[in-house]
């Protein structure tokens, strides 16, 4: 469902199969590519460790800003498209390898908690590979609940990252 009214989202990008940093940087142009949908700008490439304790290949991640008129769940929904025409697997190992990972980090000024989608992203403060593109692209960004990025700090305690593009 579309509405009359254009959106302000925050979309996380990530990949560690399959050519990582092509993966992103195609899905990032896909995006603009998505019905009723605009992509504005988006972030540098970063590299990091992987996040929960699987042992796997370093991930790369990005963040793009978007203006749409779908829905939060629709907007889910074509993000899951686009995993699942890479070939992502939904239920596979949690924090697992994967060939495309979309997530909605923030949308609107909107707090949803609902049953598949939480927004804003509930792990964006932890997350130096969200937080990070982020705030390169959206420093002013205020996230509901926690406030504005630039001033959200810097999780010391989870593992390098660096920006590679």
């Amino acid at each position: 469902m579309t509405n009359d009214r254009w959106c302000p989202a925050y979309i996380g990008l990530g990949s560690n199969l399959q050519g990582p940093s092509r993966q992103v940087e195609s899905a990032i142009q896909q995006l603009d590519e998505l019905a009723a949908t605009r992509l504005v700008c988006y972030s540098g490439l970063y590299r990091s460790a992987p996040f929960g304790g699987v042992e796997q290949p370093e991930f790369v991640n990005s963040v793009a800003a978007i203006l749409t008129q779908l829905s939060p769940h629709d907007l889910l929904d074509e993000l899951k498209a686009l995993e699942r025409a890479r070939g992502r697997e939904h239920g596979a190992q949690r924090w697992g390898p994967r060939i495309l990972d979309l997530d909605i980090l923030v949308y609107s000024d909107r707090i949803l908690e609902e049953d598949g989608l939480t927004v804003p992203h509930p792990g964006i403060a932890e997350r130096n590979f969200v937080l990070l593109p982020l705030r390169e692209i959206a420093p002013e960004l205020v996230i509901p609940g926690l406030g504005r990025v630039a001033t959200i700090a810097i999780n010391e305690r989870e593992p390098r990252i660096e920006r590679i593009a």
